[in-house]
């Protein structure tokens, strides 16, 4: 063999032991490097207290994921003000009772909740590599998982608001939350036609106590953060949103933005905190790179799994309250 065919299998071959160790570090060690992202967001209106919102999203979890179960536990000591989940919790048919288990800690915190694809049907085997065509295409050949019985876990056992396609009013520590939400955009189950009345209802049926700070903050909650759905919340008053399903990417390079969305939002704001601007105003867009991946594609690079901390303050006073 020549010295040239030589070098060549040598770059051949420590290219391919790179990637087999990058693949083993994604798998083995990032996947489970659970992070907490913390954020500090001052709009509320003067004088507020400040609460403390828990997201989490894209769970996916699997009854094994012993790791994973004890991290979401463990952020009960942030001692939240409120839970906002964007879906994806269950990665699994035998799911359910490793989800009670994890958010058992927080039975008796108020929360609002969403639903994904896979609170619907369990996960299947995809080719990664079609992501980069875009959103991935639809389709319901996954083993259907017992979303009712999510849903009881979720609205009877934690007393949550279910906002697929609906809102909800609640209000926290003398401040007044609104919030508007839609079932899954990626599977195109948002009903943006319906928020107005579902606002409407909400706002003709709620009766704020008297130390109440008004105007209400209106919060948009979804899934999949699609561009219709941002300005559709952006229309309707939202200030701050919140989304999950992209990974963040999933597996990204170091220092550039996701590769992949799986929607249309820019790959710069698939993960973190953004504003959304719109031609009728902006919010603040919170994108959780979530805390799990399929059990079909067990792996994250540049991209750990994060639940995120918000921490909304009262807003500076040269700035004042809308």
């Amino acid at each position: 063999m020549s010295a040239e065919l030589r070098r060549v299998g040598a770059g051949i071959g420590a290219a391919a032991a790179l990637g087999a160790a990058a693949f083993a570090y994604g798998a083995l060690v990032e996947r489970v490097r659970w992070t907490v992202r913390e954020e500090t967001l001052p709009i509320l209106a003067s004088g507020s207290r400040p609460i403390t919102i828990l997201h989490l999203s894209d769970l996916h979890l699997a009854p094994w994921q012993r790791s994973k179960i004890d991290f979401v536990r463990s952020l009960a000591r942030v001692e939240p003000d409120l839970i906002v989940n964007t879906g994806d919790n269950l990665g699994h048919a035998d799911a359910l009772p490793a989800v009670a288990e994890a958010l058992e800690p927080f039975r008796g915190v108020p929360g609002v909740f969403v639903h994904g694809s896979n609170d619907f049907v369990g996960p299947t085997i995809k080719n990664p590599f079609r992501y980069f065509s875009g959103p991935s295409k639809s389709h319901n050949d996954g083993v259907k998982l017992d979303t009712a019985a999510l849903e009881r876990l979720f609205v009877n056992g934690h007393e949550w608001s279910d906002l697929n396609n609906r809102a909800a009013a609640i209000e926290l520590k003398g401040t007044a939350f609104e919030f508007v939400g839609t079932a899954d955009a990626h599977r195109g189950w948002d009903d943006l036609g319906s928020i107005p009345a579902n606002l409407e209802a909400v706002r003709e049926n709620v009766e704020w106590s008297e130390r109440v700070a008004l105007p209400p903050l209106t919060v948009g909650v979804t899934h999949a953060p699609y561009q219709r759905v941002l300005d559709d919340f952006v229309t309707e008053g939202a200030s701050l949103i919140f989304a999950g399903h992209t990974h963040g990417g999933q597996v990204r390079v170091p220092g550039l933005p996701a590769l992949v969305t799986n929607c249309d939002i820019p790959r710069e704001q698939a993960q973190g905190l953004s504003v959304w601007h719109h031609a009728r105003g902006e919010a603040l867009l919170n994108v959780s790179a979530g805390l799990g991946t399929s059990i079909y594609a067990p792996v994250r690079f540049a991209c750990p799994p994060e639940a995120v901390v918000l921490t909304l303050t009262e807003m500076p006073a040269e700035i004042g309250y809308p």
